[in-house]
């Protein structure tokens, strides 16, 4: 399962040797930086090739829009399609949800549940599995939808965002959160561990995530990792977590 399919997603799945036919997408909201990887995703998925290898239909879950989406990728690529002929895997399954459970298989459940992000539909999702569960925030401002979605979760993913303008901090207060107030967060959390994940900076000189280390300690003192690509955390009695590059 892949959350979101932002640039450069397809190659660090074959990185780790995911082929792309075996993905089932995840939005957690309709933004460029969210949803710009979906078409190699999908028409790379459907090759033949070791990399792609798709043998049903490509499934989407995702907020009001996702499926009119979809289509009109579909449309916007008739003559790839045409032309490369495939015999399957390029049809698509999309799906809009609203909160609540979203998917459930095999002992898997997806929870999605609405954050703070401007005005927009976005969610933040909850994987839960054998009595184990991860929490991603998707973009939000501080939200109290999103703790009580995490509380005592194993690993929390988290958006953080930090500027040195005004014009930062402006943007920052309408779709994003700050350090501080995700480390107010995560206190209330109390997940196993918090990561960060897709960092939103702005100004120069551009904030850098040591200064978003130390910022988060001023409201969170449990254990802290600054997520970055290839990044591996295993999820059992314990919590480890391995860099991969």
């Amino acid at each position: 399962m892949v959350f979101d399919c932002g640039r450069s997603c397809t190659t660090r799945l074959w990185q780790l040797k995911i082929p792309l036919g075996s993905v089932k997408l995840f939005i957690t909201h309709l933004h460029s930086d969210h949803t710009v990887g979906i078409p190699d995703l999908w028409l790379t998925g459907f090759l033949s090739l070791p990399y792609g290898r798709r043998t049903g239909p490509f499934e989407v879950f995702g907020p009001s829009g996702t499926a009119a989406m979809m289509t009109h990728m579909r449309e916007a690529y008739d003559a790839d399609i045409r032309i490369r002929q495939p015999q399957q895997g390029f049809e698509i399954n999309a799906k809009d949800f609203v909160e609540g459970v979203v998917y459930e298989k095999n002992g898997v459940r997806v929870t999605a549940f609405k954050v703070s992000h401007d005005d927009i539909d976005a969610y933040g999702f909850r994987i839960d599995y054998q009595g184990h569960s991860v929490v991603l925030s998707g973009d939000t401002r501080p939200s109290n939808n999103l703790v009580a979605h995490a509380r005592g979760v194993d690993v929390i993913v988290h958006e953080v965002a930090a500027s040195s303008s005004e014009v930062g901090d402006r943007i920052i207060a309408t779709l994003h959160s700050t350090p501080e107030q995700a480390g107010e967060e995560f206190s209330k959390i109390g997940a196993k561990l918090a990561v960060y994940s897709h960092y939103s900076l702005f100004g120069s000189p551009e904030p850098t995530v040591d200064e978003i280390a130390v910022r988060t300690r001023k409201t969170y003192r449990g254990p802290l990792e600054i997520g970055e690509d290839l990044m591996a955390i295993s999820i059992g009695d314990s919590v480890t977590v391995q860099r991969l590059h």
